[in-house]
């Protein structure tokens, strides 16, 4: 016991030395690299440096994705029904810090203070809703100072932003002692921003009205939750590391027509969701993002001064992507039978040092069906025995992606790209709905230049 109450007391000894400042007495240790052995190991790793710069990179990625956000105007929001202006959701309370809500040292409790804030943004949330609003997250809390027993604090909760199913209010909080009271200047000492969504009876997700912001302040609030719904986003798909199934079909020639109808209905049935929200804008370029049962896809338009009918063909050649996408470095057709209906091999470089990717995909084109229908270019993927899983690359897997090819006119068209993003893809794009990349952009912007500087008549 002699012992054992030697090594507790110089274990005491060591945090108090580290809660001092006293790191420069305290030899670090350094860490062996890890040794990546599986498949999985390679995933691992490359979650957790997502993970580690996530955190890292936080403030500047808030900054850049605010720089982007800054161009998207808010009467791109004119066209709904039902426009409430954010003052409409002000909520102000106000609390008396007594004995029983501070500790011994007489601080009010931190708990305390989350329970208070909940209250007044519930309220505030509760005004865009015929329903009782339920949070779902709490996002940046911070605690920025000490309040005391017999302070007075000031809670201010206003909606930032709406999104389809959920939105943000944001929330400050003041505290005043009596003479800080009498001259009206308080303390900032907490805020947060709170995620809330709503049901209604049978449990289904409530869509919530669109707002608008009124003020300078009102839009900075209102871009800022934008910024920090796309991190968000990207940290809960990069932070889950579920696995994922998608048992991908295998394909035959016995089953061509059914897979190629399936993968054609599948793209359009993604593009035709209405919840797809705006989140940054470029020129000629814009990326919006539709999240629905825990599965995230991005759509990205895209306006070429080509015709509708030379962007399909080019488009659905996969054996040109390498030469303005990055992310691709070979597509390599397998089966060519039929003009609609191709395979491909595709491989991928690697992310974050872990193993390449290679993907087997069916590639189905159509053509439109009536003046106004647009070119369609589908691609998921499929099993192919006589392509099996390589040690030199990870097998991945998509089960949507391509795009949509509309005309705007005798040289023009839009472009709309989609991808409903997995494991396998996410680490390709999380930088870019993390902020700290400007991958989907660029590769929208390489994409538009080949479309209107490649001569057609070469393929």
């Amino acid at each position: 016991m002699e012992e054992e109450s030697k090594d507790v007391y110089k274990l005491l000894c060591l945090r108090r030395a580290l809660r001092c400042g006293g790191m420069q007495s305290v030899k670090l240790v350094k860490l062996k690299p890890v040794i990546l052995q599986s498949a999985q190991d390679n995933l691992d790793y490359s979650l957790a440096a997502e993970r580690r710069r996530i955190r890292l990179d936080h403030e500047d990625a808030f900054k850049n994705l605010l720089q982007d956000i800054s161009m998207i105007k808010e009467t791109a929001n004119s066209k709904e029904k039902v426009v409430i202006a954010t003052d409409c959701t002000h909520v102000e309370s106000i609390e008396l810090v007594l004995p029983p809500h501070g500790n011994h040292q007489g601080h009010t409790f931190g708990g305390q203070i989350m329970a208070w804030m909940e209250m007044a943004a519930t309220i505030s949330a509760s005004r865009l809703c015929q329903a009782y609003p339920a949070l779902q997250s709490v996002d940046m809390f911070k605690f920025r100072g000490p309040s005391t027993v017999g302070d007075r604090l000031v809670f201010n909760a206003i909606v930032n932003n709406t999104f389809q199913k959920s939105l943000e209010v944001g929330v400050r909080v003041e505290a005043y002692n009596c003479e800080e009271w009498t001259l009206g200047k308080g303390r900032h000492i907490n805020s947060a921003f709170l995620i809330y969504g709503a049901v209604n009876d049978a449990g289904e997700g409530l869509t919530f009205p669109t707002i608008r912001a009124t003020s300078k302040d009102g839009f900075r609030r209102y871009r800022g939750a934008i910024a920090r719904r796309r991190i968000r986003l990207v940290r809960k798909y990069i932070l889950s590391n579920k696995e994922e199934n998608i048992s991908s079909e295998p394909w035959d020639r016995s089953n061509q027509a059914c897979l190629g109808y399936s993968n054609v209905a599948t793209l359009t049935l993604l593009a035709a969701n209405h919840g797809w929200e705006l989140s940054s804008r470029a020129d000629k370029i814009k990326m919006f993002t539709f999240e629905e049962n825990d599965v995230l896809s991005i759509m990205v338009e895209m306006q070429a001064g080509v015709p509708s009918g030379n962007a399909f063909i080019l488009l659905s050649d996969l054996r040109l992507r390498p030469r303005w996408d990055s992310h691709y470095l070979t597509c390599e057709p397998i089966d060519t039978s039929n003009e609609d209906d191709k395979i491909y091999h595709i491989t991928c470089p690697s992310v974050h040092k872990d193993k390449s990717r290679d993907f087997v995909v069916l590639l189905s084109r159509r053509y439109p069906d009536k003046e106004g229908d647009p070119y369609i270019v589908a691609m998921k993927s499929v099993t192919l025995a006589s392509v099996p899983p390589s040690a030199e690359f990870t097998r991945s897997e998509f089960p949507c992606a391509g795009f949509l090819i509309n005309s705007e006119g005798k040289d023009a068209c839009k472009v709309a790209y989609f991808n409903q993003l997995t494991a396998d893809v996410l680490p390709y794009v999380a930088g870019n709905l993390g902020g700290w990349s400007k991958s989907v952009e660029e590769t929208a912007s390489s994409c538009i230049h080949f479309l209107e500087t490649f001569e057609t008549t070469c393929i």
